[in-house]
């Protein structure tokens, strides 16, 4: 099942899709303690968490050090059993690698993943070359129909203020509202993110 959530800047989306993530992992000990017994059910959990954060994230800077560094506070909070795992620009291998039918992934966030990419690729695409996003892009997509478990995806919606200026902004913005529709024509579910409420949109 696969769940993305939209939202702009501070809009709660990424502590929606945490507590989104705690309610599957909920459902997924459930469903797992009526397959097996209590007590074998107990030693899974105390063996593998059931909630995976895959980060995209990178700390280049002192303000998206203390950006992270509020997330990391934020999911001790909420005393969810969190495994994190740091894939910035490998994401789909990533996510194939992990997924699993009693595994809830959250991925936090699609544009943040994009514009690593964007940044590694900008002397290339200068040139007319942009194959490496293409690729990656192209294999996300193509894992999503194949992922097992609950997978929910951050993703910023950016493209309701003005058009940026300079070429790479403008690009981002493109990329990321393509990025988002892709991915919202396969998901089970969209939600978007306003102040904190989730309005739902599929």
């Amino acid at each position: 099942m696969i769940h993305l959530v939209l939202g702009g800047a501070r809009s709660g989306k990424s502590r929606y899709g945490e507590t989104l993530a705690a309610t599957y992992a909920e459902q997924v000990s459930e469903q797992v303690s009526e397959q097996v017994s209590e007590q074998v059910s107990e030693q899974c959990s105390a063996q593998s968490p059931s909630c995976i954060y895959i980060a995209t994230a990178t700390a280049l800077d002192e303000e998206m050090s203390q950006r992270i560094a509020r997330h990391q506070q934020d999911r001790v909070d909420a005393k969810v059993n969190w495994l994190l795992i740091e894939s910035p620009l490998a994401l789909a291998s990533t996510l194939m690698e992990q997924s699993a039918d009693d595994k809830v992934i959250l991925v936090d966030c699609l544009t943040l993943y994009l514009t690593n990419h964007l940044v590694a690729s900008e002397e290339t695409h200068r040139n007319g070359v942009d194959d490496l996003w293409q690729q990656q892009k192209i294999a996300l997509l193509n894992a999503l129909p194949q992922l097992k478990g609950h997978i929910i995806f951050i993703s910023n919606e950016v493209g309701s203020g003005i058009v940026p200026l300079g070429e790479l902004t403008r690009r981002f913005a493109d990329e990321a509202g393509w990025l988002n529709q892709a991915i919202a024509e396969q998901a089970d579910k969209v939600t978007l993110v306003v102040a904190g409420l989730p309005l739902a949109l599929k």
